[in-house]
């Protein structure tokens, strides 16, 4: 599963802050969103709801934005044992609805997906709203091309797996113990040598019907040519 992340209001709930609380924290730079999702839509993480309350606790004893910021960059942010990770600030997220209608793919597939194990939402914000990074797109457009294939759900779920391996360690390979990242990359290489020739049957089967496509349109073609005679001949006849 994802990270947690909370949309502006789940995080104004959990954080017991106003509006104007959090535009003046975004402003000062004591809070800031670690991702968007669609149409600019902040989101914040379980850290920024420790900090908020962190903020809270200052503001009350008197202290003002500027001087919090002076407090933080001495002595830092207080850690607690529940933020979780932490995901990468400034990335772009998806809904299901536009990761549906920029992959082209509909949002009750994209739920079968999830259900089967295919894909997992990058995030899952507090209130429910699954969030994906924008590579799902280019994901879920594979997935497509892999049932045009002919590759079973169980295949692509392998495949798809393998995909978010990689992904994984070309973003964090250093978060990964040695020995598991090289039986994934092992893993990973097999699956690539699998594709590839599963690919090569596929082009040549194309191939085939390419040119058996374009001998039978020459002869439809001539059928075609031969029958309209045929009907001009009977016309005249008549």
């Amino acid at each position: 599963m994802g990270k947690d992340v909370f949309t502006r209001e789940e995080f104004l709930g959990r954080a017991g802050a106003a509006e104007a609380d959090l535009e003046a924290w975004l402003k000062a730079k004591l809070i800031k969103p670690v991702g968007f999702a669609d149409e600019g839509l902040p989101l914040f993480g379980p850290a920024d709801i420790g900090r908020a309350l962190h903020i809270r606790k200052l503001s009350e004893l008197g202290y003002g934005p500027a001087e919090i910021q002076k407090i933080v960059k001495k002595f830092g942010w207080p850690v607690r044992d529940d933020e979780g990770p932490k995901p990468e600030r400034g990335d772009k997220f998806l809904t299901v609805g536009r990761l549906a209608e920029r992959s082209g793919v509909s949002p009750r597939t994209i739920k079968h997906w999830e259900e089967m194990g295919i894909i997992e939402p990058e995030m899952r914000s507090g209130g429910g709203f699954r969030l994906y990074a924008a590579v799902y797109i280019h994901l879920c457009t594979l997935i497509r091309d892999l049932q045009l294939f002919g590759y079973t759900l169980e295949e692509i779920k392998a495949v798809s797996g393998h995909v978010r391996d990689f992904l994984a360690l070309s973003s964090g390979l250093e978060k990964i113990p040695p020995g598991e990242a090289g039986r994934k990359l092992e893993a990973l290489g097999e699956a690539v040598e699998k594709l590839r020739a599963r690919m090569a049957e596929l082009k040549k089967g194309i191939e085939r019907w390419e040119d058996l496509l374009k001998q039978n349109k020459k002869e439809i073609a001539g059928l075609k040519a031969r029958n309209a005679k045929r009907s001009e001949a009977k016309t005249k006849k008549d």
